[in-house]
C-alpha cells in the first residue's frame, strides 16, 4: 500500500511518523474522508474547504489545496483504487509531552483503501452520552474520535451499526460519523449546525437540492419517525431500519427514496459539485 506523507509517496511499511507527534499524543489534528468513484474523489473542493475550516478552528497550518489534490490523485493511482475511500489527515506535528504544540510544523498523511460494502439498511441506538455543542471543537472534523469509538462499540454490542447522539441541550445532534435525517409528516428534517453536528458534505448537498430542511429536533422523534436515514460520504443515503430495537414503519420510505434519487442525480452531474 502506498501513502503520501509530508510531500512524497512512500510504502506504508516504510512510513515513519514521530512517536512525539501531537496527533498521537493528544488527538491534535483534522481529517477528511472522501468517497472515490471511478478513481476520482467526489466533492473534493467541498471537502478541502471543510478541512480548511477545521484546521483554522484548531489553529493548524495546511499544505496548499492544489498539493493535497495532487496527493490524493497520486495515492489513488498508486494503489489502483477505483471504488473506495480517500483520507486526508493533518496533525499538529511533533511536539512536547503535553498539550502545548511544537514548532516543527504539521504532519500530513493521505491514504486510500477499497470500500467495504455496507448492508442496505442500518439499525441505530441512541448513545447514552451527549455531544457538547458548545465545546471548542464542536462542528470541527478532528481526529479526537475517542467518544465516537466508545459510542460505536456501544452500538455494536447491541447489534446496531451506528450510535446517534443528542447534545447537552437534549436535542438531536448526529451519529458517530454520520448526519441524521428524520421524516416528520411530509417533511424531511435534519438538525441545524447549531446542534453541534458536523457540516456533512452529503448533508449539505441534499439541503441545497431542496429535499430536506433544518429544524431543532427532539431525540425521541427519531424512534417515533415513519422513516429516517443516515448520510455520510461513504454511506451516501443509508436507510434506518430500527432505532433502539424498534423497527421504523418504512425502510426505505418515500422521502428516503427521494433523497437517494436526488443524491444519485447530483453524482451523475459531476464529481465535484
Amino acid at each position: 500500500m502506498k501513502i503520501w506523507l509530508d510531500g512524497a509517496l512512500c510504502d506504508e511499511a516504510e512510513a515513519r511518523i514521530s512517536p512525539f507527534d501531537h496527533g498521537l499524543l493528544t488527538g491534535d489534528g483534522a481529517f477528511e474522508t472522501l468517497r472515490v468513484y471511478g478513481g476520482i474523489p467526489f466533492a473534493l473542493r467541498r471537502h478541502l474547504l471543510r478541512l480548511g475550516r477545521s484546521a483554522a478552528g484548531l489553529g493548524l497550518a495546511l499544505p496548499p489545496a492544489a498539493e493535497l489534490s495532487r496527493a490524493g490523485a497520486d495515492v489513488i493511482a498508486a494503489n489502483g483504487i477505483a471504488e473506495g475511500r480517500l483520507r486526508i489527515t493533518v496533525t499538529g506535528g511533533p511536539g512536547p509531552l503535553g498539550s502545548e504544540r511544537g514548532d516543527g510544523g504539521p504532519t500530513t498523511v493521505v491514504a486510500a483503501a477499497a470500500l467495504v460494502p455496507l448492508p442496505p439498511t442500518v439499525d441505530v441506538v441512541m448513545a447514552p452520552w451527549p455531544r457538547n455543542e458548545r465545546g471548542a471543537t464542536a462542528g470541527l472534523k478532528t481526529i479526537s474520535y475517542a467518544d465516537n469509538v466508545v459510542a460505536l462499540a456501544h452500538a455494536r454490542a447491541r447489534g446496531a451499526g451506528e450510535a446517534v447522539f443528542a447534545n447537552s441541550a437534549g436535542r438531536l445532534c448526529e451519529g458517530t460519523g454520520t448526519n441524521v435525517f428524520v421524516a416528520i409528516g411530509d417533511r424531511l428534517l435534519t438538525p441545524p449546525l447549531s446542534s453541534g453536528c458536523l457540516a456533512g458534505v452529503t448533508r449539505e448537498l441534499l439541503l441545497e437540492a431542496g429535499v430536506a430542511g433544518e429544524e431543532d429536533l427532539d431525540p425521541s422523534g427519531l424512534a417515533r419517525a415513519e422513516e429516517a436515514f443516515l448520510t455520510s460520504s461513504t454511506r451516501e443515503v443509508h436507510p434506518i431500519r430500527a432505532v433502539d430495537g424498534r423497527p421504523l414503519p418504512r425502510c426505505p420510505g418515500p422521502l428516503t427514496q427521494r433523497a437517494a434519487e436526488a443524491f444519485a442525480a447530483i453524482l451523475a452531474g459531476g464529481k465535484d459539485p
